[in-house]
């Protein structure tokens, strides 16, 4: 996450309602100077303690708001935000010298004590913020101002990541409401809101007084569009400059970049409810999916078989893809069958549309492997609000049954911590289902260092994949995204969740 380092946060120019639009007779009227976006879905929120959420980071993160600190994702190293150095005093206790001379964006000086009250709002209020459950889980973070530059960081237990966790807490002016959600967030950013038309558009505007490089782009348009044949038309026809979340098919052509990415599509098995509370049927969902199949025809990708890519701490190389096993996975169902299992039991896909392309016709291809392997399964498409409340906790509780959650994880961290905790501990704010013995070992993997963490995770990785079977993981994604000409920039695989404006350069 450096300065260099291209990384776009995007939409664009507003098409008509119908789906299309005449170059030139866009009502939001960009002008020179604006950059224009077009995402899959609208943000369902720029709170900046929920920037964790792609759909929220896209924009926020190192645009509207900052961090302290900032991971750059070509080499894992943490370089400086708005902390220019960092230092560990004890076990438990770190201490952050901070930039001089920073203002937010309502003219209110950025010090410690707007950073020590960013921390404790993100990590210790009602607001239960995602970056709570998600980067800092149970740990107990208490940030004290020693003077203005000055920042001390304590925890409750010994934490040797504890700067990287901060690259996730957004620094706001101590006059942000410290106990609900804001609208439009003050940050130190480059760029500050201008406009939000909500359903319609959201529009930023450089800001004069930004202490670090001055952007190419004085503003920037986002808007956004379902169908990715449609945003991919938008670059081609000069209607917009970046269009991100496309297919190979959309029609992009010429000006298709594909990239790597962090993100791992996977299916969350809800094993606390009969019959995927029996592992033989979580093992029978593992093999019933044709991952190369969908791959291939459906979406960019490659098959995986865990939630973490190369690359991150604690990946695993020894765990492979499942293997495509359809007779194996009906002699498991047929086993639990013969047990007393209620394999007739109605599975619920619950989808989420947009969250990559061709979100639907995947899970089509999984409910097919499903009713192939003798399990009755129906598929449930929600719009990101509504697909959000089966994500977090508390998950609803009535009438939905037994679920298999479309859900994509990016770990633009680069630590195993920022995906056991929240998704396969006990209590984890993604977790649906744990156990006490890999909740033991996630907690032994988070405060070791070096090769031992390393080791640690990776162990815990494989007595997920072995003894838990939690989940379905599919693929580890590839991205594309529609240049325009006009626009020189380079993505890579932070990209999806934290799209830098910075970072887009003009090419003329």
């Amino acid at each position: 996450m450096s300065r260099s380092r291209p990384i776009v946060t995007s939409l664009v120019v507003l098409l008509a309602a119908s789906g299309c639009s005449v170059a030139g007779a866009d009502p939001v009227g960009g002008g020179p100077g604006t950059l224009r976006i077009v995402l899959p879905e609208e943000p369902p929120t720029l709170e900046p303690c929920d920037a964790s959420l792609t759909a929220t980071g896209r924009v926020t993160r190192a645009n509207i708001t900052e961090a302290l600190t900032e991971r750059e994702p070509s080499t894992g190293s943490l370089e400086p935000a708005l902390a220019t150095r960092w230092t560990r005093t004890s076990a438990t206790s770190w201490t952050f010298t901070l930039r001089r001379g920073v203002t937010f964006h309502d003219g209110s000086p950025f010090t410690a004590a707007a950073a020590a009250f960013s921390v404790k709002r993100a990590t210790d209020s009602a607001i239960d913020c995602n970056v709570d459950g998600y980067i800092f889980a149970d740990s107990e973070v208490t940030a004290t101002p020693v003077d203005d530059t000055t920042l001390r960081v304590t925890t409750s237990k010994p934490d040797p990541i504890l700067p990287l966790r901060l690259s996730f807490v957004e620094i706001v002016p101590a006059g942000t409401d410290p106990d609900s959600r804001v609208r439009e967030p003050v940050g130190t950013g480059p760029y500050r809101i201008d406009e939000w038309n909500q359903g319609r558009y959201l529009r930023l505007k450089r800001f004069p007084g930004y202490w670090g490089k001055t952007p190419d782009f004085s503003a920037a348009t986002y808007v956004w569009r379902a169908e990715g044949s449609v945003r991919a038309a938008m670059v081609t026809n000069n209607e917009a400059d970046v269009a991100i979340g496309l297919a190979p098919e959309d029609g992009a052509g010429d000006r298709a970049v594909e990239f790597a990415t962090n993100e791992v599509s996977y299916l969350r098995i809800d094993a606390t409810k009969p019959p995927l509370n029996d592992i033989r049927v979580r093992r029978a969902v593992n093999y019933a999916i044709d991952r190369e199949g969908l791959t291939t025809a459906v979406f960019a990708g490659r098959p995986s078989g865990q939630l973490v890519s190369k690359g991150v701490t604690g990946y695993n190389p020894r765990i492979g893809p499942w293997p495509y096993d359809p007779e194996r996975a009906r002699r498991l169902v047929a086993e639990a069958r013969a047990d007393g299992v209620r394999t007739d039991t109605t599975l619920t896909i619950i989808g989420r549309n947009g969250i990559y392309p061709k979100a639907a016709e995947a899970m089509e291809v999984v409910q097919d492997g499903l009713l192939k392997a003798g399990l009755k399964v129906r598929i449930r498409m929600l719009d990101v609000n509504a697909w959000l409340e089966y994500l977090l906790r508390p998950f609803p509780t009535g009438g939905t049954g037994p679920t298999l959650l479309q859900a994509q994880h990016g770990n633009q961290a680069g630590d195993a911590a920022f995906t056991m905790g929240q998704i396969y501990g006990s209590q984890g704010a993604q977790s649906s289902y744990g156990t006490a013995e890999l909740d033991a070992r996630i907690d032994r993997a988070q405060l070791a260092s070096g090769g031992t963490r390393q080791r640690a995770f990776a162990d815990a990785f494989a007595y997920q994949n072995d003894t838990v079977v939690r989940d379905a993981v599919m693929a580890n994604m590839t991205g594309l995204l529609a240049l325009s000409p006009k626009v020189r920039y380079k993505p890579d695989s932070a990209t999806n969740d934290e799209m830098r404006l910075a970072d887009m350069r003009r090419a003329d």
